[in-house]
């Protein structure tokens, strides 16, 4: 879909000049040349894109700049300038201009600048698509670089499978939200999903944790307690950084997965059940064999389909998705209604190289839209050490 833009300038050569030169680089052009005339076609929404003049018969150009602001819908606005004019269109570009060029007007120079505008259009009308589509929920996963749609589709291929999943990648990058995904779009999506957070569980405890005990198995158990592993039973069980997991318990887990059954600490009974494992990880499991921490035999049991999920720093392009998923969901949690983020502001979020990976940027735009007190998110909501960098 194509930019419209929006021609202003009562100089008729120039602005049949600009017109024809753009419709015949593809653009949707309206032509005309009073101020009031563009204040009609802004206030409809007709304009993704205005090239401005400054001196209008009926009143000063940039005067649309401040009109244009209280939009939901805002266009991105090029200023055209006059020679003297330039502290005049540096204003304006605090006030939220896109670009400002002088005339005489140098053509590719302008169609430049309405490349890069119709750039934050295109990031707009994303972000517009997420926030009114409501499948973009958390456990969505989102992305649109080829790594991210491979992931995506081996991850829906082992929902359907019911296999053994391992997902790797740096603290941060979604392996949790992913592991739900497949849990919401699979076969067993209407069973339980247990996760473990294996390094908050004790040593000695981890096997009571997951297979469960009978009373008076050991000091303290005076009640029989059912395992995470049965209660997953028909679901998903997802052990989240599996690589902090004792060797002597992988060893009994392997077991529990191979032959689909286990017993209770100081039980006799064999339990049998039908559970998906997910693992994940953000170590490199591999060299962790190397060095004799994990087994490779429990390694290949789960490495089924294997998830390799990258940085954010790998997927730039899925930026402003994200940024859309993450201003609705704080939106409705803090009942705000931030309706935009400006280019700059954008362009931050964009070049900024996420040591955090998905996680920080959740936190940046939680902390962007508690303080955002204007209709768009800009610079001075981001915080210092993004801007700075």
């Amino acid at each position: 879909m194509s930019a419209t833009v929006l021609v202003v300038d009562d100089e008729e050569t120039a602005r049949l000049v600009v017109s024809d030169f753009l419709r015949l680089k593809g653009y949707e052009v309206i032509g005309v040349g009073t101020l009031a005339e563009a204040r009609e076609h802004l206030y409809k929404g007709a304009a993704d894109i205005i090239i401005l003049d400054v001196r209008l018969p009926d009143g000063y150009g940039p005067n649309l700049l401040i009109e244009a602001a209280k939009l939901s819908t805002r266009p991105q606005i090029i200023i055209i300038t006059a020679h003297g004019e330039i502290d005049m269109a540096v204003e304006a570009m605090k006030s939220g201009a896109q670009d400002f060029i002088q005339k005489p007007l140098d053509l590719l120079a302008l169609e430049k600048s309405v490349r890069k505008a119709e750039e934050v259009v295109s990031m707009r009308r994303e972000l517009n698509h997420l926030r009114s589509n409501q499948k973009y929920q958390d456990n969505f996963i989102i992305g649109k670089t080829t790594k991210m749609l491979n992931v995506i589709n081996l991850a829906q291929r082992a929902a359907d499978a019911s296999v053994s999943v391992l997902i790797t990648g740096r603290t941060g990058t979604g392996k949790e939200v992913l592991a739900n995904f497949i849990h919401k779009t699979g076969v067993r999506s209407s069973k339980p999903f247990i996760d473990i957070n294996c390094p908050a569980i004790q040593p000695t405890m981890f096997e009571s944790e997951l297979f469960g005990h009978e009373a008076g198995s050991f000091t303290g158990a005076i009640h029989r307690k059912n395992g995470l592993m049965e209660i997953a039973d028909g679901g998903i069980l997802f052990l989240d950084e599996i690589a902090s997991m004792p060797m002597v318990m992988q060893a009994k887990l392997l077991r529990a997965i191979e032959e689909r059954s286990f017993r209770r600490v100081g039980g006799t009974a064999l339990i049998k059940v039908d559970v998906q494992i997910i693992a994940a990880s953000n170590r490199d499991i591999k060299d962790m064999i190397s060095k004799s921490e994990f087994r490779e035999d429990l390694f290949y049991r789960l490495k089924v389909v294997d998830l390799d999920l990258p940085s954010l720093s790998d997927r730039k392009e899925d930026i402003p998705d994200l940024v859309g998923h993450f201003l609705r969901k704080f939106n409705q949690s803090m009942g705000a209604n931030i309706t935009d983020v400006t280019p700059r502001a954008m362009q931050l979020l964009i070049n900024y190289d996420w040591p955090g990976n998905i996680r920080e940027l959740s936190n940046v735009m939680e902390r962007a839209v508690l303080f955002c007190d204007d209709i768009a998110i800009d610079i001075n909501h981001l915080p210092p050490e993004l801007v700075s960098s």
